[in-house]
């Protein structure tokens, strides 16, 4: 269980749209100190969920830090709203309408996913101008 696991369940047990906290209610959540880069430096609390195991708590609940104000050492969690774009997709009642990506389209392509999907005819060469205009330039 992780550190921060308290705070997620204290945002998650809120079901507010947002909950300010100072970061002395964030340690009293998590009954720890926070750590001393979580005073010194802003970018402790941002959302990149690559940045410690804190950021996955909040993100993992569906919330998002924001208005971090480190001089007076308090900030807000907001509900964040899905990610990604929307797209017309079918709806789960069948008609057409505006719904979430399916997480398949929003997921990048695994390297070399592509591979095979362009067939470029012998002989073409990519690099030469398509047309006139190309060759008056030269």
């Amino acid at each position: 269980m992780s550190k921060y696991a308290p705070l997620a369940a204290h945002l998650k047990e809120s079901e507010r749209d947002s909950v300010a906290m100072s970061f002395e209610e964030v340690e009293a959540a998590i009954g720890a100190p926070l750590p001393p880069s979580a005073y010194r430096h802003r970018s402790w609390w941002s959302n990149n969920p690559n940045n410690n195991t804190s950021t996955r708590a909040w993100l993992d609940v569906g919330y998002k830090a924001t208005e971090v104000d480190m001089k007076n050492r308090k900030l807000s969690f907001r509900k964040a709203p899905p990610e990604g774009p929307t797209y017309p997709f079918p709806t789960p009642s069948g008609g057409e309408g505006v719904a979430e990506a399916p997480a398949a389209v929003l997921a990048p392509a695994p390297p070399g996913a592509l591979a095979g999907t362009v067939t470029v005819m012998a002989g073409t060469d990519l690099t030469d101008p398509p047309d006139e205009k190309w060759e008056a330039a030269e």
